[in-house]
């Protein structure tokens, strides 16, 4: 009976909700380079630490909520509070800086603590779509993160009800995961976010 009940822990993940965030990390913004240090993301270029070469950015985004460092196959994520002094260095080194992409924002829009009208989530659904995305592949999406974000938002006592982004989708599937599930989950994440997108 104990060997079946070992069995069953160690195949079964306990999420307690603190454990959900698992934040961005620090960064120090330098001349000619940026330092990421306590990455959260094992997948990722920066995960644990990494100084990033100005001449390795393909471009910034400071549009909006965290910002973000786009390497040709990665996004890394700064601080919002560094916006200006990431302006600077895109700025002094030309790098350009980008739009954001909304495509997470709009997929993740069911787990905010808000009612979104009929019309509206028809609106967001013509945006996927001129996105390249389908209905069925938003819905298989939303099916893999939905419960995950519902506790990501409600189970921590979060009630975010103004967005929830990539960040955000990693951080909670970060902790549901195994390594191996999560290094695929995070390349589909990149995907997703850059989805017909000039980053």
């Amino acid at each position: 009976m104990n060997f079946f009940r070992n069995i069953f822990k160690k195949r079964t993940k306990k999420i307690i909700p603190t454990l959900l965030f698992s934040g961005i990390g620090a960064s120090e913004i330098n001349e000619k380079d940026i330092w990421v240090y306590n990455y959260p993301f094992e997948p990722s270029f920066a995960y644990p630490e990494k100084r990033i070469n100005a001449k390795d950015i393909v471009s910034i985004c400071t549009a909006f909520g965290t910002a973000r460092v786009i390497l040709k196959e990665d996004i890394i994520f700064i601080a919002a509070e560094k916006k200006e002094d990431l302006k600077t260095f895109a700025y002094k080194n030309n790098i350009p800086l980008s739009a954001y992409s909304w495509n997470w924002d709009w997929i993740l829009e069911p787990y905010l603590d808000t009612e979104l009208t009929e019309e509206y989530q028809q609106q967001v659904q013509v945006l996927l779509l001129e996105n390249g995305f389908s209905i069925n592949e938003v819905q298989m999406i939303r099916k893999e993160v939905g419960k995950q974000m519902y506790r990501y938002n409600f189970s921590t006592m979060l009630w975010e009800w103004c967005s929830l982004s990539l960040p955000d989708v990693l951080s909670a599937m970060n902790a549901l995961y195994t390594k191996e599930k999560f290094r695929e989950f995070y390349k589909k994440a990149l995907e997703i976010e850059k989805r017909n997108k000039t980053l």
